[in-house]
């Protein structure tokens, strides 16, 4: 693992040699934290700005709202022990012409996430965060919409992969989708409760 980690790190391939679209615009540095130990993989869509110039990632609200959603504290979060963190793109992927932060790149799901999920076989539970997390890990299992997939979150625990692992979907903790859960209140009455039990069970806190 500390091999793969090294090749991550050093991965420049969006910027010197791109398969899709333009060049990445500024130097990579790849955020992701891999663990042969942690039970639990955070898998959101990429760093920001402020991951990007910071290297810690969900270091923005966006992070703050996700732990509130874990039931987990800082340090809790931070730790490789309990959670493994793995975003679709580890580069910030620059900003679109209104601003907004690009898609992930998809040549780092094409080039590391078989590779990093085949060296962690202990992971059993995958925290989808957005669309194209879920695309990856959920497959066929994904419905037409996030709201519509992250509806059906029971199956989810219902209906592990074959190895096990349950894939539980949610909708990314930007701030921006406050006016989301406004208008799906089910989400933090149902299934916040059942994601903060399933994160004590798998962290030091369950056995």
């Amino acid at each position: 693992m500390a091999t793969l980690l090294a090749e991550i790190s050093q991965c420049r391939i969006c910027r010197d040699a791109p398969r899709y679209g333009k060049a990445l615009p500024h130097e990579p540095s790849p955020v992701c934290v891999i663990s042969r130990t942690a039970r639990i993989a955070i898998c959101g869509q990429a760093p920001g700005i402020r991951v990007h110039n910071t290297g810690l990632p969900f270091n923005d609200p966006s992070g703050d709202r996700l732990r509130q959603w874990l039931g987990v504290s800082r340090e809790e979060f931070y730790d490789p022990a309990r959670f493994a963190i793995i975003p679709m793109g580890f580069c910030f992927p620059g900003y679109d012409a209104h601003g907004s932060d690009l898609p992930p790149r998809r040549e780092c799901r094409e080039l590391w996430h078989d590779r990093i999920f085949a060296g962690m076989p202990q992971i059993e539970l995958v925290i989808a965060i957005g669309q194209y997390a879920q695309a990856y890990h959920m497959g066929s299992r994904r419905k037409s919409s996030m709201t519509q997939t992250v509806l059906d979150w029971r199956a989810s625990l219902e209906n592990p992969e074959e190895n096990g692992r349950i894939i539980l979907p949610l909708p990314h903790p930007s701030w921006r989708n406050s006016g989301w859960l406004k208008r799906n209140p089910w989400f933090e009455r149902e299934l916040i409760p059942e994601l903060q039990g399933l994160v004590q069970k798998l962290t030091n806190n369950g056995k």
